[in-house]
């Protein structure tokens, strides 16, 4: 189980992402494409075109 504390926010994408992305293909993807601040402790999950896999970024 992950808990987080009450003030962490998730930001879960609906588009699936190229899973071969890396730590800085997704900070890039944030900050860019989403215009999230990818260092503010906020939590976001990414999902692959199969929608068996995840990937989560938080810092």
């Amino acid at each position: 189980m992950i808990s987080f504390g009450p003030e962490v926010r998730v930001f879960v994408a609906t588009q699936p992402i190229d899973f071969r992305k890396g730590v800085h293909g997704l900070v890039a993807l944030v900050a860019e494409g989403l215009g999230g601040e990818p260092y503010s402790g906020d939590v976001f999950v990414f999902r692959s075109k199969r929608s068996d896999r995840l990937k989560l970024l938080v810092f």
